[in-house]
């Protein structure tokens, strides 16, 4: 599988001892298909994000990020000035059970599929949480693949970031 050696501009916020995380480019099929998918189907406006589980070559999980809590509710992370990656159970908006990691696990495994081994894409994020993490550990997913300068992209403190714009031409 194709992945570019990175020095990132930006240290991941979090990332578990022994994992690491590897960037394809926006070419990549699967890359493509993640940012389609999250344009269809993210209830996050703002940054819009989700994963794909791929085994031997074939998308067999698929999840996008959001819930439409905040429609209708403050978000108690925002009232609290909660710093991104920290909090999440504080709101219902935020959960983990709303990233799109943990929906593209229970999706695999809903339809049936052994995730062992698989990959993990994921577009409009430029790290992961701990609590995917864990699931994504737990559920036996090898690799996570993000797009190749995500740190910049997806990343609401850099002046390059692409934020409102995700869904434009890169």
């Amino acid at each position: 599988m194709e992945s570019l050696p990175k020095k990132l501009k930006y240290e991941i916020p979090y990332i578990p001892e022994g994992r690491s995380i590897l960037y394809v480019p926006e070419t990549n099929i699967f890359m493509m298909e993640a940012k389609e998918y999250a344009r269809l189907n993210s209830l996050d406006r703002e940054m819009p994000n989700t994963s794909l589980i791929v085994k031997d070559g074939v998308v067999v999980g698929r999840g996008a990020n959001g819930s439409t809590y905040h429609d209708t509710h403050e978000c108690e992370r925002v009232k609290q000035k909660i710093p991104t990656g920290e909090g999440y159970e504080l709101c219902e908006g935020c959960h983990p059970k709303n990233h799109g990691e943990g929906k593209a696990i229970k999706d695999a495994k809903d339809h049936g599929f052994d995730i062992k081994e698989t990959d993990l894409y994921m577009w409009g994020h430029w790290w992961c949480c701990k609590d995917c993490w864990e699931a994504m550990i737990k559920a036996g997913i090898k690799d996570v693949y993000l797009l190749e300068n995500s740190e910049i992209l997806f990343n609401k403190k850099d002046p390059g970031n692409i934020i409102g714009r995700q869904f434009d031409k890169i």
